[in-house]
C-alpha cells in the first residue's frame, strides 16, 4: 500500500482559497492574482462559448456560477450565467490609481439631468440583437445554429465599431437574449421595468420601437421603487416619458411602500420602513397596472378575478396587520401561477392570436436589479420568484463607482466619516474615492485577515450595496428639471403621490434623513464580501492640492435629493 503524502497547512490554505473562488463564480482551477489584495481578480478565461459550443472571440468573465451536484444531467443551472467582457488588468489598475489620486468635486445641479440620447445614441448600432426569422419547417439544430450565427454577427458589429472603453457591460450570453425573444413572442402585453432613480438608463428606445412597432404589442412602462425618489421627480419622469414616447402606458410602482406608523428614528427609519413594507399585499401600483391592462384589452378579456383578488388581499392586509412576512405568506390565498415551458420551438411567433382562450399573457422584462422579482411578488401577493443580479462582490474595481456616487451625494457627511488623514486640529483634507472607502472601513471595522489593515475593497462593496438598497439614494433627473422644479413640486399629482406614500407632514429634514439614511449603526456585515478579507496595499495616499473644507459644496443638491 503506497504511503500517503503529507498535506501541509499551506496546501490546505490553497485548497480553501480555490474553493472560495469557485463559490464566487470563477471557473474550477482559476485563481485570483496572488499579488492583488484589492479584489481586482485576474480572469484567465480567453474565450467563452454558447450553449452549443460555438466560441466568440472576446475575453469573457462568466459570473454567478451555481453548484451542479445533485441535479439531473438534463438541467444546467449555469445556462443563464452572466457573460461580460473582461477588463484588462492595466485598465483596472489605472482606475484604481485614479481613485487614490483624483480629488472628488461636487457636480453641478444641471449635470444630474440625463437625456436618453446621451446613453442610447440615435442612429448608432447600439441596439439589441433581434431574433432571425424562422418557421416550423426548421429543425431545432437549424434554428439554434441560425440564432448563434446572427448573434455572432451582432457582437462583431458592436466590437468592430467601438472600443471596450466606449462600451458598458452588456450580455454576451446568447441564452439570455433567447429568453427575451421568447418572452416578447409569447406576450400580449409587455411590462418594461425601470428604476425610478435612473429610468432612462433602463429604457432602450430600440426595444420600445420594436415592441410597439414591429410586434404591434402594448408596452407598459413601470417606474419602480418610487419610494426612493422625491415625489416631484417621480411625476417629472412620468410626464417626460409620456411626452417623448406617446405609445407607452406608464405605471408607478413600489413593493416597499412607506408605512405611516413607522417610528421616525432618523438613524434607522429607512431600514424599518423597508422591512415592514415587505408585506407584499401593501405594494403600491397593482391598481394602476390593472387599469392599464383594462384599457389595453378593451373588454376582450375578463379581468374581474384580478380585481377581486386585490380586494381580498387589501382586506386581509388590514385585518392581519400583526402578521409577519412568513405568517402572511402562509395565510395568503391561493394564486394560480401558470408556468410556461422553455422549449426552443414553442413560441408561435408575433402574428399569433391575441388573448387566446380569454387569457391575457403579460411578459416582464428589464435590466438586473430594477425590481422585476419584487414587482411579480407584489402582484401575486406572496413571494414566488427568486432574484438573480450582478453580484457587487465580483466587481473588479468598485472605487470608480464609489467616486461617481460621492461626487453627486455627500457620502462623507451622511455617513459621518472622518478623513483618514485628518488631524486633531479639525482641518479636513480633500477627499478622494479611496479615502471614503478607507474611512468607511475604519468606521465599520473592516480589516484584512492577515495584516489587519483597513479592508478598502470590502468597504467599497458595502457602500455600493447601500446605494443599491436605497440607503444612499442618487436620483438622476430629466432634462430641464432644475428650471421647472418649483412647478413639479406644486403639481397636483405630486401632492397625490406624497399622500399615498405618507410623506405629507414630514419636514424637509425628515425627508432628507429618510431618503438618505445610511444606517449610522449599520449592522449588515457584507453578505458576500471576501471571506479571506482581501484588502489593498499599504501604499500611502498622495498629498492633495485643492481644499473642499468650509461651506458645504453639496448644498446645491437640495434637501430631498440625496
Amino acid at each position: 500500500m503506497p504511503r500517503k503524502k503529507p498535506f501541509s497547512v499551506k496546501q490546505k490554505k490553497k485548497q480553501l482559497q480555490e474553493k472560495r473562488e469557485r463559490k464566487r463564480g470563477l471557473q474550477d482551477g482559476v485563481r485570483s492574482s496572488s499579488s492583488s489584495r484589492s479584489g481586482s481578480r485576474e480572469r484567465k478565461e480567453n474565450q467563452t462559448d454558447t450553449s452549443d459550443g460555438k466560441s466568440i472571440t472576446q475575453q469573457i468573465r462568466r459570473l454567478n456560477q451555481q453548484p451542479t451536484q445533485g441535479l439531473g444531467h438534463n438541467y444546467d443551472p449555469n445556462r443563464y450565467r452572466l457573460h461580460f467582457e473582461r477588463e484588462s488588468r492595466e485598465e483596472v489598475q489605472r482606475r484604481k490609481k485614479a481613485a487614490r489620486q483624483q480629488v472628488l468635486k461636487p457636480v453641478s445641479e444641471k449635470s444630474l439631468e440625463l437625456d436618453i440620447g446621451d446613453i442610447y445614441r440615435p442612429g448608432s448600432n447600439l441596439d439589441f440583437p433581434r431574433r432571425p426569422s424562422w418557421n416550423y419547417e426548421m429543425s431545432r439544430e437549424q434554428l439554434m445554429s441560425q440564432e448563434e450565427r446572427s448573434f455572432q454577427e451582432y457582437l462583431d458589429k458592436i466590437h468592430g465599431s467601438y472600443t471596450s472603453e466606449q462600451l458598458s457591460y452588456f450580455e454576451h450570453n446568447l441564452e439570455t437574449w433567447r429568453q427575451l425573444w421568447r418572452v416578447l413572442e409569447m406576450s400580449d402585453i409587455v411590462l418594461l421595468i425601470t428604476d425610478i432613480r435612473h429610468p432612462v438608463i433602463n429604457f432602450p428606445p430600440a426595444l420600445y420601437e420594436y415592441v410597439t412597432g414591429e410586434l404591434g404589442l402594448s408596452l407598459i412602462l413601470v417606474l419602480n421603487k418610487v419610494d426612493l425618489a422625491p415625489p416631484a421627480l417621480v411625476i417629472a419622469w412620468k410626464y417626460h416619458f409620456r411626452l417623448h414616447y406617446p405609445r407607452v402606458h406608464i405605471v408607478l410602482f413600489t413593493s416597499f411602500p412607506r408605512d405611516p406608523q413607522t417610528p421616525k428614528d432618523l438613524k434607522t427609519v429607512l431600514k424599518k420602513r423597508r422591512k415592514q413594507g415587505r408585506i407584499w399585499t401593501r405594494a403600491q401600483g397593482p391598481e394602476q397596472l390593472l387599469r392599464a391592462c383594462e384599457t389595453i384589452t378593451a373588454g376582450k378579456v375578463d379581468l374581474s378575478s384580478w380585481k377581486e383578488k386585490m380586494d381580498r388581499d387589501a382586506a386581509g392586509a388590514s385585518r392581519d396587520t400583526g402578521l409577519g412576512e412568513e405568517e402572511d405568506d402562509e395565510e395568503a390565498s391561493a394564486v394560480l401561477v401558470e408556468q410556461q415551458t422553455d422549449v426552443t420551438l414553442e413560441p408561435t411567433g408575433p402574428n399569433r392570436e391575441r388573448y387566446k382562450d380569454g387569457v391575457v399573457t403579460i411578459g416582464c422584462v428589464g435590466f438586473p436589479n430594477v425590481g422585476k422579482s419584487s414587482l411579480i411578488n407584489g402582484l401575486v401577493g406572496r413571494k414566488v420568484v427568486l432574484a438573480g443580479i450582478y453580484p457587487i462582490a465580483q466587481i473588479q474595481e468598485p472605487y470608480t463607482s464609489v467616486g461617481y456616487l460621492a461626487s453627486r451625494i455627500p457620502i462623507q457627511t451622511l455617513l459621518r466619516l472622518r478623513h483618514p488623514e485628518a488631524q486633531d486640529s479639525g482641518h479636513e483634507p480633500p477627499w478622494c474615492a479611496w479615502d471614503i472607502c478607507e474611512a468607511w472601513a475604519e468606521k465599520q471595522g473592516y480589516k484584512t485577515a492577515k495584516a489587519a489593515r483597513n479592508d478598502v475593497y470590502r468597504a467599497a462593496n458595502s457602500l455600493l450595496r447601500l446605494a443599491a438598497d436605497g440607503q444612499l439614494s442618487l436620483c438622476l433627473r430629466p432634462p430641464g428639471y432644475s428650471d421647472q422644479r418649483a412647478s413639479w413640486e406644486s403639481h397636483p399629482e405630486t401632492l397625490e403621490l406624497m399622500m399615498m406614500q405618507g410623506r405629507v407632514g414630514l419636514s424637509d429634514e425628515d425627508e432628507k434623513e429618510e431618503l438618505s439614511s445610511s444606517g449610522e449603526e449599520e449592522g449588515e456585515k457584507d453578505r458576500d464580501a471576501d471571506e479571506e478579507g482581501e484588502g489593498d496595499e499599504d501604499t500611502p495616499t498622495p498629498a492633495r492640492s485643492s481644499n473642499l473644507a468650509g461651506s458645504n459644496p453639496y448644498a446645491l443638491l437640495g434637501e430631498d435629493e440625496c
